[in-house]
């Protein structure tokens, strides 16, 4: 088995390449916004949508990572100078190594203006509903861009599975194909 952990900053394209990957491999896409948005509805931006997706998430890595799945593939936004956020990683990438499976990373980057012309892309907008009010969800990007580093430092991520892609200029299946090839999926 296989998990694929794609992480950077909002609107970077996590998920489209994760669709992408998801086509050219036999793994199966769980971006974040799939528990965010479940809950959001009833209780906001709050302590109790996080605790309750955190939950959700959890229960889907186990079941994963004991089913007859290829992998999964993941996305998440990690604030990489938050322990917490390290910690939160560690807590899932172990869930799938603890049963054999290998954890891949990928960590994509992006310029600001391409990033912001992705967050009102057609795509994301029919995938995270809580995306829609393009305004509020301009201001979380740049106000979280502000207040945690969301790319990692050189050398920082010692991992041995692990790619950090520029897609400013490549299309999410330029992505995908990068990622299958290095990773031998």
């Amino acid at each position: 088995m296989n998990f694929i952990l794609i992480f950077g900053p909002q609107a970077v394209g996590k998920m489209t390449v994760g669709h992408e990957l998801e086509k050219i491999t036999e793994l199966k896409l769980f971006h974040n916004h799939m528990t965010i948005d479940l809950v959001q509805p009833f209780f906001g931006f709050s302590a109790e949508t996080w605790r309750l997706s955190s939950m959700f998430r959890h229960e889907i890595f186990e079941a994963v990572s004991r089913s007859d799945l290829p992998g999964l593939i993941f996305t998440y936004v990690w604030a990489l100078d938050q322990q917490g956020d390290w910690d939160y990683v560690d807590k899932i990438c172990n869930v799938f190594e603890s049963k054999g499976a290998v954890v891949y990373f990928v960590e994509l980057e992006a310029d600001i203006e391409e990033r912001l012309e992705r967050n009102k892309s057609p795509h994301r907008l029919e995938h995270k509903p809580t995306k829609r009010n393009i305004k509020e969800s301009e201001h979380h990007l740049r106000s979280t861009m502000e207040k945690y580093r969301l790319n990692s430092l050189e050398g920082e991520i010692t991992k041995e599975n692990y790619i950090k892609i520029n897609n400013t200029h490549l299309s999410a299946e330029e992505v995908a194909k990068v990622i299958k090839e290095k990773f031998r999926l």
